[in-house]
């Protein structure tokens, strides 16, 4: 898989990278997740299988790797690999974030799987916890779920500390969610500490249904931002495994396209975010090595005109959209 620059910034990443919230916890909401680990989740199991997921990802190209503190123990599997891989720690890109912690005590079922705190001790304790953990620098530091609600872009200490790590070496960035991303961004982008930007990178919802932050994506990518995507597969919604009966209809034209194209429902609905010419990164979110190998077809699929016609039919409205997710099951 080509590398590329990330933005403005010195980290080459390839065009796919693996996100690893499915991959470091018992219970999370993509669909069909507890069949993914064959409800299998013993420790030691669990951290095999990332193994298996993360080499079948660096044997195929992937370069880039992202983390988050609320994982479960994403970040010491992904450190055990790193360790247990030798040299190949040095041809990869690790990004992590800090603002949730984890609170479901390896349970599939909880009374709340991680728990917002974006107030300085938190990030403290968690820079700390991350560097401990992945033994290792991350190359990539961010915010996890930055809202305008949250006010931890108006927090001048946080801001101030974040800065102090990016004069480190490290780059700093925000993931965005729900249906105000666009406004996140917007204010990230103008945001600056000491006169310099913070953000040199952002990471948002994107995908055939839920197209809302496209333009402030543009125009993160336009200022140089690195732009990386998450939720491609809307949790399970953009696959094969969404029975809802009001979602029939969609994912009929969605195999529709896909038997053409010769490509799987998946890698169609990737391919699509990787054809925007923002798009620095894409995450699949696989928690099986045969997932992702039909997730990293998606570099092979070419959309066509018509494809990309059709395919603007899917979107929903944002309001929408973030109502279905929030109903998704912890499975």
């Amino acid at each position: 898989m080509k590398l590329q620059r990330l933005g403005s910034t010195d980290l080459r990443v390839s065009a796919m990278g693996v996100g690893m919230a499915a991959l470091g916890r018992p219970g999370y909401i993509n669909i069909g997740h507890g069949d993914d680990l064959e409800r299998n989740y013993h420790v030691a199991d669990m951290e095999r299988r990332a193994h298996n997921v993360l080499d079948a990802a660096w044997n195929r190209g992937v370069r880039y790797f992202d983390a988050a503190r609320s994982y479960g123990r994403a970040e010491a599997f992904l450190g055990s690999w790193l360790r247990d891989r030798g040299d190949l720690a040095d041809t990869v890109v690790i990004g992590s974030k800090w603002g949730y912690t984890y609170k479901a005590d390896w349970q599939v079922a909880a009374h709340a799987h991680e728990v917002k705190d974006h107030s300085l001790p938190v990030l403290r304790r968690q820079w700390a916890e991350s560097l401990a953990t992945l033994g290792r620098r991350p190359d990539l530091y961010q915010i996890h779920s930055a809202t305008l609600e949250s006010g931890v872009l108006e927090n001048t200490p946080v801001l101030g500390e974040l800065a102090r790590i990016k004069g480190d070496g490290v780059v700093i960035g925000l993931s965005v969610s729900g249906p105000r991303q666009r406004e996140v961004i917007e204010r990230a982008l103008s945001l600056k500490v000491d006169g310099i930007g913070l953000f040199d990178c952002v990471q948002a919802t994107w995908n055939l249904l839920e197209r809302s932050a496209e333009p402030a994506l543009a125009l993160a990518a336009g200022k140089g931002v690195g732009v990386i995507v998450k939720e491609g597969l809307a949790n399970g919604r953009l696959t094969e495994r969404n029975i809802s009966p009001e979602f029939e209809p969609k994912l009929a034209s969605l195999n529709r396209i896909a038997r053409r194209l010769e490509t799987s429902v998946d890698a169609l609905a990737l391919a699509a975010v990787l054809a925007r010419p923002w798009a620095g990164v894409v995450l699949s979110g696989a928690a099986c090595v045969e997932h992702l190998a039909s997730n990293l077809t998606a570099v092979e699929t070419v959309l066509d005109d018509a494809a990309v016609s059709a395919l603007e039919e899917l979107t929903e409205l944002p309001e929408t959209y973030w109502q279905i997710r929030s109903k998704l099951a912890w499975n």
